[in-house]
């Protein structure tokens, strides 16, 4: 079923109001819809660094305490690994290009 010309006319304006709206364009981006799964990621894996200290000072108090520990690492664990299904192939290859690369230089002997 073809459009009205006023049909078309509505659909062009909302398309300009969209392109022209940048806080709209950048959320629905290829960088804007992984940014909360990455963050959400980076902060797992600060829980994940936390509570393999937690393990390791919780070993010299009391055995149960470093499983609860492991338990809370372990469910750090999982979180990043369904984040990152969550966010597919497409996600990861696309927030790896935006990561900066850092090049090492070696000393010559």
């Amino acid at each position: 079923m073809a459009l009205s010309d006023d049909e078309q006319r509505i659909l062009r304006e909302i398309e300009d109001q969209l392109k022209s709206d940048e806080k709209f364009a950048s959320a629905v981006s290829s960088s804007g819809l992984y940014k909360h799964s990455a963050r959400q990621v980076r902060w797992l894996a600060a829980g994940m660094l936390v509570s393999l200290v937690a393990i390791v000072a919780s070993l010299q108090v009391h055995y149960l305490l470093a499983f609860v520990a492991f338990i809370a690492m372990l469910a750090c664990a999982l979180m990043i690994e369904r984040q990152v299904r969550l966010m597919g192939r497409a996600g990861v290859q696309d927030l790896a290009q935006k990561m900066p690369r850092q090049r090492v230089k070696f000393p010559r002997d």
